[in-house]
């Protein structure tokens, strides 16, 4: 689970909730069913309006599945991992790569395809095609939270408006002044908080979590066909070390 993403929403609802208490007011006053209605489902419907349904129920599934239960695989660890794999082909041959455990899905069927005897070209085509339908499914995810996060500014401005046509209707009855006031500011409130601390944070992380991931894969990907090719496993360390970000290629170097 990704603790940075709990620990960014609850701290932001928190920070929000003491900076309430803070001002002297009652938590609960900050309550309004309306102005939940009107952005939390005006903008639910809003973006589901521009997909198919299965698409919108599968993309929000896969974000939140994504966001909440996606491991980070430092690319140090992969490359090591890497040249092990290499070291066991170079000394035992294919076939003994059929004992060799891998975790990663992706990385364990490239192994396995090694050890079945497929050529570098159909090893590539293969995972690289799987590898951009990941990148599809989570950047789909990644849209559809940036389009909630779009969705709910606008539809806290509509809440606005409501209220204030509302209290603009009753001028001639104070009682409902201060309700229809309250209704126009907090659904530009929840507006903004829905949009900043949940859905653009869960956006942004998706997007990364694509990124890292492709990259990752690309690694894999590169590493499984010098390896079927039978490069040497320093080699292939040393080419791959192209992948990592120049102040950290000193721990790939200490852990060889």
């Amino acid at each position: 689970m990704d603790i940075a993403t709990i620990i960014g929403i609850v701290g932001g609802f928190g920070m929000l909730f003491g900076a309430i208490l803070l001002e002297g007011s009652n938590p609960m006053s900050f309550l309004n069913l309306l102005a939940t209605l009107v952005v939390v489902g005006g903008g639910t419907m809003a973006v589901m309006g521009r997909y198919t349904l299965g698409s919108f129920f599968h993309g929000v599934g896969n974000g939140f599945k994504g966001v909440l239960f996606y491991k980070h695989v430092s690319p140090v660890k992969l490359i090591d991992q890497i040249a092990e794999i290499a070291e066991t082909m170079r000394r035992q041959g294919p076939i003994a790569l059929e004992q060799v455990e891998v975790a990663d899905p992706f990385f364990k069927r490239g192994v396995r395809m090694i050890a079945d005897g497929f050529s570098g070209e159909a090893i590539r085509a293969s995972l690289e095609r799987e590898r951009d339908l990941d990148y599809e499914r989570v950047h789909h995810g990644h849209v559809i939270f940036k389009a909630f996060g779009e969705a709910a500014p606008g539809m806290g401005m509509v809440g606005t408006l409501i209220g204030l046509v509302s209290m603009f209707g009753h001028m001639d009855d104070p009682k409902k002044i201060g309700p229809g006031m309250a209704i126009a500011l907090l659904t530009t409130l929840y507006g903004a908080v829905l949009s900043n601390v949940v859905m653009l944070p869960i956006s942004d992380k998706l997007a990364n979590r694509a990124e890292e991931e492709g990259t990752n894969r690309s690694l894999i990907i590169e590493a499984l066909v010098m390896i079927r090719d039978g490069k040497n496993p320093s080699t292939i360390k040393d080419e791959l070390a192209s992948y990592l970000p120049l102040h950290t290629r000193h721990k790939l170097q200490d852990a060889a």
